[in-house]
């Protein structure tokens, strides 16, 4: 099972989105608070559809929390700066993979202590611009499935 994280996540129809992504691929939903929404908000209902009772769900109080909880586990931090390609690593089974806020991204602090472990999607330097939360994840989360042969 991979481990899914969205640190502070800002819209909850992304959120919806990535929960129904969870459950089709068994993989576990970790959110951290702050969130800029409540559970029950009604898009992360709708863009969740009727998968909500299916979600495998961890929430973590805050970052140190999170943090705390990883100790010892393997994870990578998915962020648009990096020379390191998400294709390039080699994901395991119960890997951590973390994604940060819809505009902000990752806070700084984080990269700067866990620079080895920041991995990227390649995209256009044209513009400054990236691809939505829930694609991405559903972009490293399958490169990660086929890699361990789509073990559910």
């Amino acid at each position: 099972m991979f481990n899914i994280v969205l640190l502070m996540p800002e819209h909850p129809g992304n959120v919806g989105n990535i929960a129904r992504t969870c459950v089709l691929t068994e993989s576990r939903l970790h959110l951290v608070r702050p969130f800029k929404f409540n559970l029950s908000d009604k898009y992360l209902k709708k863009a969740g559809i009727d998968y909500w009772d299916y979600v495998d769900l961890v929430i973590h109080d805050s970052l140190e929390e999170f943090l705390d909880y990883i100790k010892g586990k393997n994870f990578y931090l998915v962020e648009t700066p990096s020379q390191h390609r998400y294709v390039d690593v080699a994901f395991s089974d119960g890997d951590f993979l973390i994604f940060g806020r819809e505009k902000e991204g990752i806070d700084e602090s984080l990269l700067r202590n866990f620079k080895e472990r920041i991995i990227t999607i390649p995209m256009t330097p044209k513009i400054n611009r990236s691809l939505n939360l829930a694609n991405s994840v559903s972009i490293v989360l399958y490169e990660a499935l086929r890699q361990v042969d789509f073990k559910f």
